[in-house]
């Protein structure tokens, strides 16, 4: 059977990674990667599966950064949980629709870190604006004023520091990339709150 050819999401779905982990990969080489003559990638499916069984076996000692990720995702999802978000003075001026895309909207601050972190900060400016841009025009939307915005994105912002001390400690990751970690996490976050900020007083002048 001809061998199948994947894009570079669809490669980034058979290996349960990031797209922008795959690009980085690509980048370094270090992933078997083709290119049309229009310049886009292409993987063969049956490299990227065999590359996958090798990379795994060579992974015997501290779990990979998209791994911990991964794992800092699963333990946000139990850290925003309705009764805490019941007790965030903003969260309670929303009715039920809005409670759900707050609730949703954590998604993007995990995903854009995780591109953060993958592309080693490439591209971090226009991410950090979008995100903002996103909490700043949904605070809006529902009618909150910039405090409760910000201490919205803050409560995402907090869960997801507390869950990365706790998936980094589990994981008894050195000190040194556990600080390297942070600062790049505060780094990414405090541009978010800036976008959100700009954009929140931009859109009350409208």
């Amino acid at each position: 059977m001809k061998d199948e050819w994947l894009s570079l999401s669809d490669a980034a779905k058979v290996l349960g990674v990031h797209p922008g982990t795959v690009r980085l990969w690509s980048d370094k080489g270090i992933l078997p990667t083709h290119k049309t003559q229009g310049g886009h990638r292409r993987y063969r499916r049956s490299e990227i599966v065999v590359w996958a069984e090798s990379y795994k076996r060579s992974r015997t000692s501290s779990p990979a950064p998209e791994q911990m990720m991964q794992e800092v995702i699963k333990t946000v999802r139990m850290q925003i949980s309705e009764g805490r978000l019941q007790a965030e003075s903003w969260y309670q001026k929303l009715d039920e629709d809005a409670r759900t895309q707050y609730r949703m909207s954590g998604r993007s601050l995990f995903h854009g870190l995780m591109t953060y972190m993958a592309t080693n900060g490439e591209e971090a400016a226009s991410e950090a604006y979008a995100i903002g841009y996103e909490y700043a025009s949904r605070a809006h939307r529902y009618s909150l004023n910039y405090v409760d915005a910000a201490k919205a994105f803050l409560f995402f912002r907090n869960a997801l520091i507390e869950s990365v001390v706790k998936v980094y400690g589990e994981a008894n990751v050195p000190s040194g990339q556990t600080a390297d970690m942070f600062q790049k996490m505060h780094v990414f976050t405090d541009d978010i709150l800036i976008s959100l900020l700009q954009t929140f007083q931009a859109l009350n002048k409208n």
